[in-house]
């Protein structure tokens, strides 16, 4: 079951141990402005990518019929070989969107 967003960035903050309050510092966004966000949410999406950066994170849009996999990493369920590592350190795009070579 997929966590909604808004949930994974509280559930993100509070595992880095960072207080509502401190992140105005992170990302420049006022302290009013982030609890709303987290309360009620719709942000805008360069206020969800500030607030990912600030959270050190990424957004990221993936495939429905991969982010099976991107759990299963996420969760340490599955292990990357070191040339795979290596093949999506230098194309992070292969066989995302079922092509054979990228």
């Amino acid at each position: 079951m997929n966590e909604p967003l808004l949930r994974q960035i509280k559930r993100r903050r509070l595992q880095l141990g960072f207080k509502q309050a401190e992140m105005q510092s992170r990302t420049g966004i006022s302290r009013q402005q982030y609890q709303k966000l987290e309360s009620q949410g719709n942000p805008r999406l360069d206020t969800l990518e500030i607030v990912a950066a600030g959270l050190n994170a990424q957004l990221m849009l993936i495939p429905d019929d991969k982010a099976y996999l991107v759990r299963q990493l996420l969760n340490d369920e599955i292990k990357i070989s070191i040339e795979d590592q290596d093949d999506l350190m230098t194309n992070p795009w292969k066989g995302l969107l079922g092509d054979a070579e990228s």
